[in-house]
């Protein structure tokens, strides 16, 4: 979903390879009808056109950026040092320490300048969307009747499997 108009959700990727994972917080994000657009850029490769794409989207009405990247994982952070807007912090899974390393890089950023931080890997890019949708939520009525609906829905599903598995108690 292209997010031109209006508040939306800017996805930053650090390279190509980080796609596949970070298409998971695009599926919330059309589930729940929240516009969105995707960039890679590298806050080590391209620090220039970071700094620019982030300036561009909040002159745009930006409400939250997801930043995802792995190993140094300094996405996150360099995505908020240039803006005031929630910025919430996918690590994902590289090199030797599987993605512990890019944890620890985005959860640690300095007081005044705070990254949220999710899981790594798809769980977080599910849940980084479903995080951005609730804070934009904050001020629309419709999306947040929509982030309940799908909370709702997804426990009623997590309640029909329980009862299709249930066994019944063994008679003596």
């Amino acid at each position: 979903m292209q997010g031109s108009e209006g508040c939306f959700v800017a996805i930053i990727v650090g390279s190509e390879s980080d796609l596949a994972v970070m298409h998971e917080t695009g599926v919330v994000l059309d589930a729940l009808a929240v516009a969105y657009e995707l960039r890679v850029s590298s806050a080590h490769r391209t620090p220039d056109a970071t700094r620019e794409y982030v300036l561009d989207a909040v002159a745009r009405g930006c409400g939250v950026f997801v930043a995802a990247a792995g190993m140094a994982a300094h996405l996150a952070g360099a995505v908020a040092a240039l803006t005031t807007r929630p910025v919430i912090g996918v690590p994902l899974e590289a090199g030797p320490l599987r993605g512990l390393d890019a944890m620890l890089s985005t959860v640690q950023m300095p007081g005044g300048v705070p990254v949220a931080t999710v899981a790594i890997g798809k769980a977080g890019a599910r849940n980084a969307g479903y995080l951005a949708a609730q804070m934009l939520a904050l001020g629309d009525p419709d999306l947040a009747r929509r982030v309940r609906a799908e909370r709702d829905r997804r426990a009623a599903e997590i309640v029909a499997r329980g009862r299709a598995l249930s066994v019944p108690p063994a008679s003596d």
